[in-house]
């Protein structure tokens, strides 16, 4: 993605996350950074993160780059898929609305699409038919989910902690 844009309300940072040599940035660099960090220095900042939260985040971070998946070219992702973003036309076509547009990790759209609900069995299966997913790419879920969950600490308050720390303590 080319410029920054909004998930919901809240900014959304698609820039490159900074590498430490001349090779490009890594999916864990970017997703840790522009995606995980950003989050929870907003949630911090807004005084949501529990001591629980920021210590489960310290211990995912360490494990990142093991628990994100085989490395493969980025997908250009909805960023925002869950039922409420997906409507149909006249003719019964799916249209697609609100997209938090960026490149990143295939995987990301497909655990938001479970995280919600709204998608039948039906549409991860053509999915899987169409590009099959890598081995693992179940266990990545949670982790993946992760995102989408932050942003709406942010958005909607502190009832979603308690989602995140679970998901966490699965994680790391």
């Amino acid at each position: 993605m080319d410029h920054d844009n909004f998930v919901g309300r809240l900014p959304q940072d698609n820039r490159a996350a900074s590498s430490t040599s001349s090779t490009p940035a890594t999916w864990p660099e970017f997703y840790r950074t522009r995606r995980l960090e950003a989050q929870l220095r907003r949630a911090v900042d807004g005084g949501l993160a529990s001591s629980r939260l920021r210590a489960g985040f310290d211990r995912l971070f360490a494990a990142l780059p093991d628990l994100v998946g085989p490395d493969e070219p980025p997908s250009r992702l909805h960023g925002d898929l869950w039922g409420g973003n997906l409507l149909v036309d006249e003719a019964g076509a799916p249209c697609l609305i609100d997209p938090a547009v960026y490149g990143g990790h295939r995987e990301i759209d497909l655990a938001m699409m479970r995280l919600f609900g709204g998608f039948g069995a039906r549409v991860f299966d053509a999915y899987d038919e169409a590009w099959p997913l890598a081995p693992g790419h179940e266990e990545r879920v949670g982790l993946y989910q992760l995102y989408p969950l932050m942003v709406h600490v942010n958005l909607f308050g502190g009832g979603y902690v308690q989602s995140v720390e679970s998901a966490l303590d699965r994680l790391a």
